[in-house]
């Protein structure tokens, strides 16, 4: 179940440290792509919460780990969260915390920290409504054992993919993809953030060379 981040009463509050938080705070930034066109550091959670009011998380998975210290094992919660406003803009972030509370908040921060934006487009041959609705071509992601592509797909097709991905997905506003994954997908943690990494992809420039060498996964 999706939840809506409204943290209106802590923006009033919110005291920036970074130059960048400073100019959003001074209303000098008024739109996060302007931060992503720049290629400026986004350090503080609250840039993404003022910028991005209609964020939304999930979470993706939680599950114990336990560490082995001096004083014996510590056993922790390790939450996995996806952010997104559902149209064109996701990120993963994990949270460890011995109470599910502060692991969630953990995890939510590292998330908006970790924020991308997604490219979409009506890139599929079988559909020419020119709406973006799904990825602009084929892309491809990595992480651990796991490898995935996504390809467009036409209008009405929907999110062909596990839950994992088809979440990350849905949180980045594509509604048509089709996927092929290999490696260990019962990996949660892996399989979010393959498919993270095949989204930045959309925004990757081609070389001439990418056309004629297969690309890696």
């Amino acid at each position: 179940m999706s939840v809506r981040v409204d943290q209106t009463e802590s923006l009033e509050t919110w005291v920036p440290k970074t130059r960048v938080g400073k100019m959003v705070k001074e209303g000098k930034i008024t739109s996060i792509y302007e931060i992503f066109e720049k290629n400026l550091p986004i350090l503080e959670p609250e840039i993404v919460d003022f910028l991005v009011p209609d964020l939304k998380h999930e979470v993706l998975d939680v599950s114990l780990v336990q560490k082995v210290t001096d004083a014996g094992r510590i056993t922790r919660l390790r939450v996995l969260i996806v952010v997104g406003n559902e149209n064109g803009l996701v990120g993963l972030g994990m949270g460890k915390a011995r109470q599910m509370r502060f692991a969630i908040q953990k995890a939510l921060t590292n998330a908006k920290l970790n924020i991308i934006p997604v490219r979409r487009g009506c890139g599929s041959w079988e559909c020419t409504c020119g709406e973006p609705h799904s990825v602009p071509f084929t892309v491809h992601g990595k992480s651990g054992s796991v490898r995935i592509t996504l390809k467009p797909a036409p209008r009405g097709t929907g999110l062909v993919a596990g839950d994992v991905a088809r979440t990350v997905l849905k949180y980045a506003g594509l509604k048509d993809v089709w996927t092929h994954t290999e490696g260990e997908t019962r990996t949660t943690h892996n399989f979010a953030k393959a498919t993270l990494e095949a989204l930045k992809q959309t925004y990757r420039f081609l070389a001439p060379w990418d056309w004629t060498q297969p690309q890696e996964g």
